[in-house]
């Protein structure tokens, strides 16, 4: 019975050493930080909406004059 479990794991760790492995359900990290990006832009933009907007005014209308 000893002999018939080790040659299952040996078959078993053959088998999936020849197996490609497959990536295609990982994330890659840039997308995970493209999100991370934007989610923290809304969050931030949605607290300080108003700062934001007024900051960007100013900006524009010291340049124009």
């Amino acid at each position: 019975m000893e002999h018939l479990s080790l040659a299952l794991a040996r078959l078993l760790l053959t088998v999936q050493a020849r197996r490609p492995r497959d990536d295609r359900g990982d994330v890659p990290g840039w997308v995970l930080i493209t999100v991370m990006t934007a989610g923290l832009v809304m969050v931030i933009w949605g607290i300080a909406r108003d700062q934001l907007g007024a900051m960007l005014r100013d900006a524009l209308s010291s340049v124009h004059n």
